[in-house]
């Protein structure tokens, strides 16, 4: 692979990764709120999930959707990946991005999401249900800390969800199974938890299943919004960076497994038909 890309100064869209359908979710929410901005959403469908798979390896995958994101000219690119913000962002922030080009910008979403937390609990108890990656990252309990020393944080694993939702089974009474075995698990650990953080963007998918074994009173917080909220917030305050970001209101969307395939299910997530691209990661 290359070391140096000839990269445009043009401005260019902004770039939104995922392992694969999760991310919708959280691009669903930022086109609410920043219709006037262009986007290519990627999803790396053909190697999902990354939430078992070594930091090495979610590091080289999530490297690879940057590099190709920076040379479909996005100046910014959002990770709309837990598992690729908590063992790729720092690297690719620190290493990557100043041999690339150092104008550009990769932004991920677990501090969006732990910035909101402080007014969501009571009980200083919090639970926070991601992919196995995520939870043993410890990004979650860390971030949390710096903000909100007094919380207890407690984390559980889920490594079947994201296939549930990426294999189109979300529906089913096996997911029931397992969403139940989950979210026991995460407060029979720690019955004071009155908050949980969906920490993984193909959750919400499954929200009415996680929401259907949750006490009333526990708060489930899913990322959407707040990842929006801090995007725009950013931009107000980069105006440089807004510069670099064209507005025409569109998006394409890009995917490395077969195009129907995707096209078929994000149809059904955004309510909308879409056109989707098939591309190739780790080629330029």
């Amino acid at each position: 692979m290359k070391d140096f890309l000839q990269l445009s100064k043009d401005a260019g869209p902004i770039g939104v990764f995922d392992s694969g359908y999760g991310g919708l979710t959280i691009y669903d929410e930022i086109h609410k709120l920043l219709p006037e901005y262009d986007y290519i959403y990627l999803g790396d469908n053909a190697r999902t999930p990354y939430g078992t798979r070594s930091f090495d390896v979610v590091y080289e995958f999530t490297r690879q959707a940057v590099r190709y994101l920076f040379m479909q000219g996005c100046q910014l690119v959002i990770l709309a990946c837990n598992t690729a913000s908590a063992k790729a962002l720092r690297t690719i922030q620190q290493v990557d991005i100043p041999l690339l080009d150092p104008n550009r910008r990769v932004l991920g979403i677990i501090r969006p999401t732990v910035e909101c937390i402080g007014d969501s609990t009571i009980s200083r108890h919090v639970g926070v249900l991601a992919t196995e990656g995520t939870i043993k990252s410890l990004s979650y309990p860390l971030e949390i800390r710096k903000l909100f020393p007094d919380i207890e944080v407690t984390g559980e694993a889920c490594p079947i969800w994201v296939p549930l939702v990426e294999t189109n089974e979300y529906g089913s009474d096996g997911a029931d199974y397992f969403v139940k075995r989950h979210v026991e698990r995460l407060l029979g650990r720690d019955p004071q938890i009155d908050a949980i953080i969906l920490g993984c963007t193909h959750y919400p998918i499954l929200l009415d299943k996680i929401r259907k074994y949750t006490p009333e009173n526990v708060k489930l917080i899913t990322q959407g919004a707040a990842v929006a909220s801090s995007l725009k917030k950013y931009l107000e305050n980069h105006p440089e960076m807004d510069r670099l970001c064209t507005k025409g209101g569109t998006t394409l969307f890009c995917t490395t497994e077969a195009d129907g395939k995707f096209g078929d299910q994000a149809s059904l997530f955004l309510n909308q038909p879409i056109v989707v691209k098939t591309v190739t990661l780790g080629n330029e």
